[in-house]
């Protein structure tokens, strides 16, 4: 019996390896002239104009599949695997978006000297005091020097920073990302253990809500895997054309043991019908529930509203 039918095979053949990274592992890509770029791993690896070159091993070719046989050393079955993992029709998700940003280099606003402002304004938001101090200490969260922003920073998987967003630390609405910053790499928690399960949320703020209110049921909040969308998420107009969320796709390709993704997105029309779209797009792959907040708009006002609210009624 064949793994996979010719026009399969076709279609596997058609992915370019430019395409095929910018969308499976876009931390990989390095930019070295106009459509030129090389790779994080393999320096002596060219590619331009739609074909790859490894001078290193004097192999080369067009297509993601030669690319992740002769680099990546996997079998025909494993590359086909990989590549028809998700529809052909997802792979062009953003394209344009995802070269220009992998153009722009991340430039971190400068740290204020100590980081009370921004922790008197999570805890403010009722955000755990704990939760907030670990994530000072792994570099996720930080004071801005010249307004005393709340700057949440986003890694790539071998730990560099690729993406940042700011937030007023006061009573503005005041966001803006980063220049340079790249969705695909937002704002989360990762789990210390293996879990096969994701929680998604639109902001930072609301993530940290999340984990919070974890913690306060005696919950193990570190052992879950919580991934921010680094704002709201606007689906197409016909949901049925809309593309998977950068930071989700991109996990979920490096993460093949997720199984089970949770939302948790808004209470609000483009909340709704942005989990609707994802629903749509992954419920033939992945199991996938629905978890918006039980009360308020979003997590940080759930929290607000179902936690804060009674412990002060409790002094």
């Amino acid at each position: 019996m064949k793994l996979f039918t010719p026009e399969q095979i076709k279609q596997a053949n058609e992915i370019d390896v430019l395409t095929y990274l910018i969308n499976y592992e876009p931390e990989e890509l390095v930019k070295v002239g106009i459509n030129n770029y090389t790779t994080r791993s393999h320096d002596s690896l060219k590619i331009s104009n739609g074909m790859w070159y490894w001078f290193s091993k004097g192999v080369g070719g067009r297509s993601a599949l030669s690319y992740l046989m002769n680099v990546k050393d996997l079998s025909f079955k494993s590359a086909m695997k990989v590549l028809t993992k998700i529809p052909i029709s997802e792979l062009d998700i953003q394209e344009n978006k995802f070269k220009k940003d992998l153009n722009a280099k991340l430039i971190l606003p400068e740290r204020y000297k100590n980081n009370d402002r921004i922790i008197s304004y999570l805890v403010s938001r009722g955000i755990d005091i704990d939760i907030i101090k670990e994530c000072i200490d792994k570099d996720m969260i930080y004071e801005e020097n010249d307004f005393h922003n709340v700057v949440f920073v986003g890694y790539d998987p071998k730990g560099e920073p690729r993406y940042a967003m700011k937030r007023a630390s006061n009573k503005s609405r005041f966001m803006q990302e980063v220049y340079g910053s790249h969705k695909a790499f937002s704002f989360k928690l990762i789990s210390e253990k293996e879990n096969n399960t994701i929680h998604l949320f639109e902001s930072a703020i609301d993530l940290l809500s999340y984990a919070t209110i974890l913690k306060k049921e005696n919950k193990e909040w570190q052992n879950e895997n919580l991934i921010s969308l680094a704002g709201v998420y606007q689906p197409a107009k016909n949901l049925e054309d809309s593309k998977v969320p950068l930071a989700l796709n991109l996990y979920l390709n490096n993460n093949p043991n997720i199984n089970r993704i949770v939302l948790h997105l808004d209470n609000d029309e483009a909340g709704i019908i942005a989990t609707q779209a994802i629903i749509n797009k992954l419920k033939n792959r992945y199991e996938i529930l629905n978890d918006p907040p039980k009360i308020g708009k979003d997590f940080n006002d759930y929290l607000q509203k179902q936690y804060c609210k009674k412990k002060e009624k409790e002094r």
